[in-house]
C-alpha cells in the first residue's frame, strides 16, 4: 500500500561505487527496497541493531523537509521518498539531499529499489525508472490513470496498478509492457510477487492471483467490501486486510479462505508477518497480533485513535504509527511477542506513510518531514 498504507548504510563519497556491488551469495541484505520488502512481508529478518533491549532509547536523528506520504524504500545507504511531485535521494546516514527527480504530478507510490534503478508511480498517470545513483530518468511508461500504487519488482519485471483499473507488468530494463490484467475498479494496492504468482487487491471487493508472466487469472477472492490494504504472501498464504473490518487469510494456490479475523473497524493497513505472527493495524485504533497459521488473536495494542498505516516488523519490535489527533500522529514500537509498549514518539504532524526499519534506523515520512530514528 502506498501510503497508509513504510533505514541505513553508511555512505560517504569514498566508497559510494563500491556499496553499488551486488552482494555476496547467502549474505543476509539489510536493505528496505520496496513497500513489502523484498520477501513481500514487511518484515526486515536482518536487523540486529535495534532490538527489544535498546529500542527505548531512539530519538531522532535527522529530518529532511518533504511533503510526503508514502513511506520510503532504503538501499545501499540511500533513503529514497516521495515529496509533492517529485522523489528524493537522500543519504541514509546524514539526511543530506543526493538528487531530486521532478514528476509532472504527485507521488504517493513507495519507491522501489532493484538493480541499481528506481521505480515509482506519479499521479500524472506515468510509472518511471529513474537511475538511483543519478536520479537521470531512464524511461516512464503512461497508464490510462493516476498511479498510487507502489510497484513490486522480480525477475526483472515491474508490477504496478492504476486507477485506470489495470494491473501492469512491464519490462524493468526498458519500460515495455509485457501484459495487462483489467480489473473491476481501481487499483490502489500494491502488488506482492511469490513463487510465480502476482497477488494484488482492487476496490472492486476482490483480490486477484495472476500468472506473473502471462497475467492469466488464477483465482479471485471476493471480500465484503475494498480497500487499499496490500496482499502479503508467506508460505503459501496470502493475508490482507478489508474494510469489511476482516483480515483474511487465502490459500496462495487456490484462493481458498483458510480463517478470518473480524476487527471493530475498517482495515486499511498491510498485514506484516514474521515468526509466525500476522501484525495489521485497524481504524479501531488497535495494532493486532494474530496467529498466521489458525488467526487466534494472541494481543492487541490500543493507540489514541485510528491505526491505517501498514507495520514493519525487525527483530523483536513492531513499528506502526496512529492517527492521534491530540498530539498529531504517534510513531510506536511495541514488543512482538507480547505488544508492550517500547517506545513512541509523537510527531506533530501528519503522517500518512508506513515506518521502514534497516541498520539501526527507523524511517517515517510524515507531510512536512522525513524523520530517521536512531540511538542515542
Amino acid at each position: 500500500m502506498k501510503r497508509i498504507s513504510i533505514f541505513a548504510l553508511i555512505l560517504c563519497a569514498g566508497f559510494v561505487s563500491g556499496a553499488w556491488g551486488q552482494q555476496r551469495a547467502g549474505k543476509c541484505s539489510n536493505n528496505w527496497s520496496e513497500f513489502h520488502r523484498t520477501n513481500m512481508a514487511r518484515w526486515n529478518p536482518c536487523e540486529k541493531v535495534l532490538g527489544v533491549n535498546n529500542v527505548g532509547n531512539l530519538s531522532l536523528r535527522w529530518s529532511y523537509n518533504t511533503f510526503g506520504s508514502a513511506s520510503p524504500a532504503v538501499a545501499n545507504g540511500v533513503v529514497y521518498v516521495d515529496s509533492a511531485q517529485s522523489v528524493y535521494a537522500l543519504n541514509a546516514r546524514t539526511g543530506a539531499k543526493l538528487w531530486r527527480y521532478l514528476t509532472g504530478g504527485t507521488v504517493d507510490s513507495s519507491p522501489a529499489v532493484a538493480n541499481e534503478v528506481v521505480y515509482v508511480g506519479s499521479q500524472d498517470n506515468n510509472v518511471y525508472a529513474l537511475d538511483a545513483r543519478t536520479g537521470a530518468k531512464l524511461w516512464s511508461y503512461a497508464t490510462g490513470g493516476e498511479v498510487d500504487s507502489s510497484p513490486a519488482v522480480a525477475n526483472g519485471i515491474v508490477y504496478i496498478g492504476s486507477r485506470d483499473n489495470n494491473v501492469y507488468a512491464l519490462n524493468a530494463g526498458t519500460g515495455a509492457k509485457l501484459w495487462t490484467y483489467a480489473t473491476g475498479y481501481f487499483v490502489g494496492s500494491s502488488p506482492a510477487v511469490a513463487n510465480g504468482v502476482v497477488y494484488v487487491g482492487a476496490s472492486d471487493n476482490n483480490v486477484y492471483a495472476l500468472n506473473a508472466t502471462t497475467g492469466v487469472l488464477l483465482w479471485t477472492y471476493r471480500t465484503g467490501n475494498s480497500g487499499n490494504s496490500s496482499p502479503a504472501v508467506v508460505n503459501g498464504v496470502v493475508y490482507v486486510g478489508s474494510t469489511d473490518n476482516n483480515v483474511y487469510a487465502l490459500n496462495a494456490t487456490t484462493g481458498a479462505l483458510l480463517w478470518t479475523y473480524t476487527t471493530s473497524s475498517g482495515v486499511f493497513s498491510s498485514p506484516s508477518v514474521a515468526n509466525g505472527v500476522v501484525y495489521v493495524g485497524s481504524f479501531d485504533s488497535n495494532v493486532y497480533a494474530l496467529n498466521a497459521g489458525t488467526g487466534a488473536k494472541l494481543w492487541s495494542y490500543k493507540t489514541g485513535n485510528s491505526v491505517l498505516s501498514s507495520p514493519a516488523v525487525a527483530n523483536g519490535v513492531v513499528y506502526v504509527i496512529s492517527f492521534e489527533r491530540k498530539v498529531y500522529h504517534n510513531v510506536y514500537a511495541l514488543s512482538a511477542s507480547t505488544g508492550a509498549r517500547l517506545w513512541s514518539y509523537p510527531t506533530g504532524d501528519h503522517v500518512e506513510s508506513s515506518p521502514a526499519v534497516a541498520n539501526g534506523v527507523v524511517y517515517v515520512d510524515s507531510v512536512r518531514k522525513l524523520l530517521a530514528f536512531g540511538l542515542k
